[in-house]
């Protein structure tokens, strides 16, 4: 089959998704809803997608694209006033240079590579159209596929103008063609607008073309044609696309316990363990052999193989490296870096931060804009003070150094390798190598002053000694 070009329908005004975001744009298993359209029609073949937007649009929709797809393999262009999507389509030829064409809508995001090599395949064929067509038990609100005594497709008419007899018909139209551009141009260009809307509809170009040679019809999945024009719409088709991709990922070998959300740009490696209410986003990459606990949200993240995340940690923006554990209740922010078998436990925030291979930080701490050592210990309740009310400044902790617990590390400071901080410690200055550094108000105490305490307290008149 030669090179063809497909265009893409994305000029529709979406208003049912009250929105200010465009609706081929809007959010979908993490990606713009109208990537998986285009991804189908280049993956069955199409070499370009011309998408077809409605003014003001087409340099955002652009702007997204592009980087996913690449400046040769998409251009938009732009229908100026809508009149229809039989002048969309017009609109979208203008800009084709094959011989041949694919159509399709930009909101039908469950459209799959195979639903369309099958239809595509026979337009080296005698058929001047091709269409995919499917049947529904409940065909309301779609055009209906019509054909002649000899089963051979004549026309397609829209729910809205069909006769009562007519709208008994199952088979309906799915809303994806393909054909001989010259005849698809010279039928589009006999459109008429005597409609219910009032506008040129694509579906009329099938009646027009029938009359001069085979249309015909492959009929295909009913999921393939939902399309998107409100949120519960919406909703129902990321649901299914979810259910797609945790499907994939199973009989590639990962465990998927049940509700769980990950995106379609996440990647994961075989024996991982994903459990109940996690979510994945972003750009994701998981290795082998991972746990991943319950309640964890990913975003971005990379997590090296055999890492452990205890339930309901936070990765966002960051990576974890081999054999690490995580949590629970672990937040590691942008730029965080925990390297091989390091330990980031309960309650334990970082942010900017490289923890060291075998480093741990186990309970109630917060380390922003640091670095620390390999084998350093940071004890419970040791906050890194990074922030001055104008500046960040960085924290340094030397490979083996221990921290002891409720320690304030002022920074800019470097504690030095092996070195030792008490308990309590507020550090404002450099500690050397090996040293001790200890900053405590010396301790007092008064003989037999606890009952007098509590009775000064009870009657609420204690102004302090």
């Amino acid at each position: 089959m030669k090179p063809f070009d497909c265009i893409v329908l994305a000029a529709g005004k979406g208003t049912r998704m009250r929105s200010r975001t465009n609706k081929v744009l809007h959010p979908f298993a993490g990606r713009p809803l109208v990537y998986y359209p285009i991804q189908a029609a280049l993956a069955a073949g199409a070499a370009r997608a011309i998408v077809v937007c409605a003014p003001d649009q087409d340099q955002p929709i652009s702007a997204v694209l592009t980087p996913l797809f690449g400046a040769d393999r998409i251009r938009c262009v732009v229908q100026q006033q809508p009149r229809g999507t039989g002048d969309a389509a017009r609109v979208g030829l203008e800009a084709c240079s094959s011989e041949r064409v694919g159509i399709v809508c930009g909101d039908t995001p469950l459209l799959e590579a195979d639903d369309l090599r099958a239809l595509w395949s026979g337009m080296a064929d005698n058929a001047v159209l091709s269409l995919l067509s499917c049947h529904l038990d409940d065909p309301s609100g779609y055009g209906r596929v019509l054909r002649d005594a000899e089963g051979r497709v004549r026309l397609i008419r829209e729910h809205r103008d069909a006769s009562p007899d007519e709208r008994e018909v199952r088979e309906v139209n799915a809303g994806v063609y393909g054909g001989v551009t010259a005849h698809i141009q010279a039928a589009l260009s006999r459109l008429s607008s005597d409609n219910d809307q009032g506008e040129l509809y694509l579906t009329d170009i099938v009646e027009r073309l029938a009359k001069d040679g085979e249309v015909f019809a492959q009929k295909g999945r009913p999921e393939a044609l939902l399309g998107v024009n409100d949120r519960e719409q919406l909703h129902r088709g990321e649901s299914a696309m979810l259910a797609r991709i945790r499907t994939r990922l199973r009989l590639g070998g990962v465990t998927i316990r049940d509700h769980v959300t990950i995106e379609d740009t996440v990647a994961i490696g075989v024996d991982t363990v994903v459990e109940s209410g996690a979510v994945l986003r972003g750009n994701t990459v998981i290795g082998e052999g991972v746990c991943i606990g319950i309640g964890c949200v990913l975003d971005n993240a990379t997590i090296e193989s055999e890492a452990v995340l205890k339930p309901y940690s936070v990765v966002t923006d960051s990576s974890v490296g081999t054999a690490a554990q995580i949590g629970p209740f672990a937040h590691l922010r942008p730029g965080s870096v925990i390297e091989a078998e390091a330990h980031i436990g309960n309650f334990v925030e970082t942010k900017k931060t490289r923890v060291r291979r075998g480093a741990k930080a186990n309970h109630l701490a917060y380390l922003g804009d640091g670095d620390v050592g390999e084998k350093a210990n940071v004890g419970a309740g040791t906050i890194f003070c990074n922030y001055d009310g104008f500046r960040k400044h960085r924290t340094v902790i030397g490979a083996g150094a221990f921290i002891g617990s409720d320690s304030q590390i002022v920074a800019p400071v470097v504690i030095g390798p092996d070195s030792y901080v008490a308990t309590g410690t507020t550090v404002t200055k450099d500690v050397p190598a090996q040293a001790l550094a200890i900053g405590r108000v010396n301790q007092q105490n008064k003989e037999g002053y606890a009952p007098r305490l509590r009775q000064r307290l009870s009657r609420g008149t204690d102004k302090g000694s």
